[in-house]
């Protein structure tokens, strides 16, 4: 047994707790955990203290790469921790780079390949990616084989703890279902263990993506009624913890989804959920801008972040990556950053999204683009940083102009927030979902145009301008560079296809369509090589 000391985001935000958890395993043919590697007794007991530590490294993992600070002691082995298995870096990158929003310069083996829809099975950002995602599962699982009630009694765990243990598994069941939630999204038939899984050296079974599709809605589901009750704003206790609204955020977009992922439309699903979000009574932040600041923690409009807090979440990747990798050098103080990386510009066709509007200048959201410090706005040369344009979405900076304690990223990333659920709802609506209704779709999509435009009249749309191809472009607007474009792209069967073109896309600089199977990531080469019960999606 492999004893580790973790210094985690825990549930208050406390560091420096003590965790003994097992070190990542590598290959999936070795899930669940190796029971060589497992703790139970010789960690937890009576106190809550350990099932603390331990469910603090399951959200740790969505944010940092390691236990030791700048991605030091990875916890995915074969890939490095700051680059290819930091959960959001690896989902920006793969999220984003394949489509009309971002391009990456970089010359890192592989990461080219996103630029123009062109990957294979052997892809180590695509590994990345996918053993990150694992790894978040088997640490869940192995919490949830560890607080049975069997096991808690048998520990002589008291019933104040038993109760307290018993929201922790809903968060745990609510960060497993987060992980297979994306392992669906990206690569539909995949691997399936739970903490019901026999332990041991054999394979793990695959599962295909409607089985997958009902499992995670029914942990959603089931899990809601122990998850902590919604909150809106900041809460020194709960922030950056799963609510009941996080699981209704995640049912909102992964039943807009359904028609993707399994060919059955539950468009009515997506505007119940969204519905139920919008009934906690979240607001949106006044100005657009301050959502994506060094203080957003407080932020009405937040639903579930990834939650960062300077050293002590201190990684390459995560928000460290976002703020470094678009930002140019002349703008890095301004934004108190960490450095200025030249890595990530906007394709043109990103300007062009926004340029369809009229009065898109005033546009407040167009004014994170800066086409002026471009030296070319088309990519003439991939490999050029200064051909592009950049970006600057994220800012380590306080809303009222103030600095953090230090320019390591403070800045909490939005894995949901309520801008995504006014669009889910109005899509649903335009979908044929019932239960909604198009004059409050319409309401919705004007108020974050409103806040777009500093209420300007021109940011009312009337009934006959929402259509889902504005819903489209709008989600363009209000989502870009928040890890959501491929999915988007993909439901609205742009990605790959000739209906929809972009500088690069498919390799040649006026872009062309690309096989659909890029539509789905492969299953790594390493993980089918090692385990005979997998299949490789279609054409890879």
């Amino acid at each position: 047994m492999k004893t580790l000391k973790y210094k985690f985001l825990t549930l208050v935000m406390l560091f420096g707790l003590t965790a003994f958890l097992s070190s990542c395993l590598g290959d999936l043919d070795t899930l669940p955990i190796d029971p060589t590697e497992l703790v139970d007794e010789t960690v937890y007991g009576k106190d809550l203290g350990a099932y603390k530590s331990s469910l603090a490294k399951i959200y740790a993992g969505y944010a940092i790469s390691g236990n030791e600070g700048g991605d030091g002691e990875s916890d995915v082995a074969g890939v490095d921790g700051g680059s290819q298995a930091s959960f959001l870096r690896a989902l920006w990158n793969l999220q984003q780079l394949p489509t009309d929003e971002a391009h990456c310069c970089w010359n890192d083996v592989g990461i080219d390949r996103f630029n123009y829809l062109n990957w294979n099975s052997g892809n180590v950002f695509i590994k990345g990616i996918y053993y990150r995602l694992y790894y978040q599962v088997n640490l869940a699982n192995e919490f949830l084989r560890e607080t049975t009630d069997e096991k808690l009694a048998g520990r002589g765990v008291e019933s104040n703890v038993k109760s307290e243990i018993t929201v922790y598994r809903a968060d745990a069941r609510f960060m497993r279902a987060l992980a297979y939630y994306y392992l669906l999204d990206m690569f539909r038939n995949v691997p399936f263990v739970t903490e019901d899984s026999k332990i041991g050296k054999d394979a793990a079974e695959q599962i295909m993506a409607k089985d997958l599709f009902n499992y995670i809605e029914k942990e959603l589901i089931e899990c809601e009624a122990d998850l902590t009750a919604p909150f809106v704003g900041y809460d020194s206790k709960n922030y950056g913890r799963a609510t009941k609204a996080a699981a209704w955020a995640l049912l909102s977009r992964l039943y807009l989804n359904a028609e993707t992922y399994v060919g059955t439309a539950k468009y009515t699903e997506s505007i119940t959920y969204s519905s139920k979000v919008m009934s906690v009574g979240y607001k949106l932040e006044p100005v657009y801008a301050d959502m994506f600041k060094a203080d957003n923690g407080n932020s009405q409009e937040m639903i579930f972040p990834i939650r960062y807090e300077g050293e002590n979440t201190q990684t390459w990747g995560g928000m460290t990556f976002l703020l470094c990798s678009t930002v140019p050098s002349s703008l890095q103080e301004s934004i108190n950053a960490q450095g200025a990386w030249q890595g990530n510009r906007a394709r043109v066709s990103l300007q062009n999204t926004f340029q369809k509007e009229n009065d898109f200048s005033t546009d407040t959201r167009y004014s994170m683009l800066k086409p002026d410090l471009a030296e070319n706005l088309d990519i003439i040369d991939p490999a050029k940083y200064k051909d592009g344009i950049p970006v600057v979405k994220y800012s380590n900076v306080n809303k009222n102009g103030s600095k953090p304690a230090s320019n390591i990223a403070y800045t909490d990333f939005p894995l949901f927030r309520l801008g995504e659920i006014y669009l889910n709802y109005a899509e649903a609506v335009l979908r044929g979902g019932t239960g909604g209704s198009t004059a409050t779709a319409l309401t919705l999509i004007n108020d974050l145009r409103k806040r777009a435009y500093n209420n300007s009249a021109s940011a009312v749309i009337s009934s006959g301008d929402l259509t889902l191809n504005f819903i489209l472009d709008e989600r363009g607007r209000e989502l870009f560079y928040e890890a959501q474009r491929r999915t988007d792209l993909v439901r609205f069967d742009k990605l790959t296809t000739s209906s929809y073109i972009w500088q690069w896309k498919g390799g040649s600089f006026n872009g062309n369509a690309v096989d659909k199977k890029f539509n789905v990531y492969p299953i790594p080469a390493d993980d089918i090589g090692s385990n005979p019960n997998l299949t490789q999606y279609p054409g890879y």
